[in-house]
């Protein structure tokens, strides 16, 4: 399937997740220790530096982060959200009020290495299975409130969204079938009840539940912690009919047996629920050779 393109998101979207952030961290007083330690009229260089390998995603938030702190805060990017690092490469430079770097430093770190934790394993899954017609997906496993940004941490990894809530596609899982009394009249029923723009996918865990949603026609199906070779059947049972996606079990080690059975997708709830956060630090810069260091040389110097 073809890769989702990196569309930034709105600050529209962006701004008010950033904003809640940094109320919990300033709250009613602000930041008391570095406006008792730290003259109001400091002014610092700092760079944003990886300490691991891996994939970076969240630069707007953490830009964000400073400016909303402090407007004379300008961030400089060396890299780009989707690019891979090493320990040591320079993402950005920082300057201004160190208050306000301080200030924001944590909220802005706290978005960018776990948006970058989530790309990093996303695009570890993607390598895996390259080669294949399959592609990674994520689910609706997300920390509340923050699904936007980590949806958007996957595609900058280089994987897909499934659907983003309950409101944007229908998909029978095994409790609707349990209630609805069955494969087929669950779908019957999501038929009825939805418009004819929205796409129905059906989780099944056999094949006989398979071959009954063939038979009743749906755009989708989810074939839940199926082993490869019974994904390889269900592949030759649908034939082309429908988007085939697999989930359960998924690790970067399993991944690419997964995917050479000819599934679609392949969908991966930790991606978001579970991805270790990516380190990522901030290091202060001597203002006198901030502007005589290039962003290389400090990279190679941490």
């Amino acid at each position: 399937m073809p890769e989702m393109s990196l569309v930034p998101l709105p600050r529209l979207i962006v701004e008010p997740l950033v904003r809640a952030a940094l109320l919990e961290d300033l709250g009613l007083a602000g930041d008391i220790t570095s406006a008792a330690v730290i003259p109001r009229d400091h002014r610092s260089t700092v760079v944003m530096a990886a300490r691991q390998p891996g994939v970076i995603a969240g630069l707007d938030a953490a830009e964000l982060a400073f400016a909303l702190v402090d407007p004379e805060i300008v961030m400089r990017r060396h890299l780009q959200d989707g690019d891979a690092v090493k320990p040591g490469d320079v993402i950005a430079t920082i300057e201004g009020p160190s208050r306000g770097l301080l200030s924001a430093e944590r909220t802005a770190l706290n978005f960018l290495g776990h948006l970058s934790g989530i790309a990093t394993v996303t695009a570890q899954i993607a390598a895996a299975i390259r080669g294949t017609r399959a592609s990674v997906a994520c689910t609706r496993k997300t920390t509340p409130g923050l699904r936007s940004l980590e949806k958007y941490a996957v595609r900058a990894g280089g994987g897909m969204n499934h659907r983003f809530a309950l409101y944007d596609a229908v998909l029978i899982k095994d409790n609707h079938v349990a209630i609805a009394g069955g494969v087929t009249e669950a779908i019957r029923r999501a038929r009825a009840g939805v418009g004819h723009m929205v796409k129905i996918e059906v989780e099944v865990d056999t094949l006989d539940q398979l071959c009954e949603a063939m038979e009743t026609g749906v755009d989708a199906v989810l074939l839940d912690n199926m082993t490869p070779d019974q994904l390889r059947e269900a592949v030759a049972i649908v034939a082309g009919r429908a988007i085939t996606e697999a989930s359960g079990r998924v690790t970067p080690m399993t991944a690419a047996a997964i995917a050479a059975s000819g599934v679609d997708l392949i969908s991966v709830g930790w991606l978001t629920h579970s991805a270790p956060v990516l380190d990522i630090g901030l290091d202060f810069v001597e203002a006198a050779a901030a502007t005589e260091v290039s962003p290389k040389r400090i990279a190679q110097a941490l």
